[in-house]
C-alpha cells in the first residue's frame, strides 16, 4: 500500500514538474522575444562574419604590396608561418594563415 502511494506521488510530482518546465520555457521565449535578445543574437552573428580580413590587411601582415608576385607571397607566408610556429605564438601564427587565404581569394 504505501509502495503505491509513493509511486502515485512520484508520478504526479513528474508531471507537475514537466509542466512548469514547459511553462518557464515558453516564458523564456517570451521574455526573449519581448527585450530582443532573439535580434541582438542575430545580429551578434551577422557583425561576426563580417569581420573578415580585408586585402590591406593581409598585405600588411605578410608584408607585400599589390605588386608582390605571388611566389614572393607563399615565401613571405612559410617564413613567418614556421617562425611563429617555433616561437609558440598561435595568435600570430593563425594570424598570419588568415592572411594568406585572404590573399589567396584574390589571386584566384
Amino acid at each position: 500500500m504505501a509502495a503505491k502511494i509513493l509511486a502515485n506521488l512520484i508520478v504526479m510530482g513528474g508531471g507537475i514538474l514537466a509542466r512548469a518546465f514547459v511553462q518557464a520555457y515558453r516564458q523564456a521565449l517570451a521574455n526573449a522575444s519581448k527585450n530582443g535578445v532573439a535580434q541582438e543574437t542575430i545580429q551578434n552573428t551577422i557583425r561576426r562574419a563580417n569581420k573578415a580580413m580585408t586585402e590591406q590587411e593581409a598585405r600588411q601582415i605578410l608584408g607585400v604590396t599589390e605588386e608582390t608576385p605571388w611566389e614572393e607571397i607563399l615565401k613571405r607566408y612559410d617564413n613567418l608561418f614556421e617562425s611563429n610556429a617555433k616561437s609558440g605564438s598561435f595568435y600570430l601564427q593563425s594570424k598570419v594563415h588568415r592572411a594568406k587565404e585572404s590573399l589567396d581569394a584574390v589571386h584566384r
